[in-house]
């Protein structure tokens, strides 16, 4: 049952739009930068996020797209050996020496973040990585912070955050369930 609509279709672009610009700051630019989305919704907070870099600074930085499947520690090894759906990975320049942002819809207990920094060390040796979410709901397992939050939800571990985008649910929309 949902709870509260917390961020609306306007408020998510304001928190987007928020977020480029404090890549741009803290990266003095782009120059080295690559966004990379984790599978699924995270490539288009990924993507809109280049959008905005671009309205700001006039500047395309590159986007990838992380498919962190045969990474995740929820999936046993008998479960891995058994064909797991792999959508593959697309990251369309080499990562070494670069900064590479991660972004994803939802921050919460860290262990999505932890695989996709392994599938990343897999890929290439980025300089640094930074991660960028839109939605930061606390109950961390594992030493992982965002760099950059649209908004931090504190929530009870019995509610979800459950985030709709245009480009794949037809209407943006960021509401806590019960």
């Amino acid at each position: 049952m949902e709870k509260a609509v917390v961020l609306d279709q306007q408020a998510i672009h304001r928190a987007l739009t928020r977020i480029a610009h404090e890549i741009i700051e803290r990266n003095k630019g782009i120059g080295n930068c690559v966004l990379i989305g984790i599978k699924t919704r995270g490539i288009y907070v990924a993507k809109r996020l280049a959008e905005r870099i671009f309205q700001i600074e006039g500047l395309h930085i590159p986007v990838g797209e992380l498919d962190i499947t045969l990474y995740r520690d929820d999936l046993t090894h008998e479960m891995k050996s058994h064909d797991p759906e792999v959508r593959g990975s697309d990251i369309p320049i080499d990562i070494n020496g670069k900064t590479v942002i991660l972004a994803d819809d939802v921050l919460y207990t860290g262990r999505t973040v932890r695989a996709a920094m392994d599938a990343l060390m897999d890929i290439g040796r980025p300089s640094h990585i930074q991660m960028a979410a839109l939605v930061d709901r606390g109950h961390r397992e594992l030493p992982i912070r965002a760099d950059y939050i649209g908004k931090n939800i504190p929530t009870a571990k019995s509610e979800r955050i459950v985030v709709t985008l245009e480009e794949v649910d037809e209407f943006d929309r960021i509401s806590i369930y019960e």
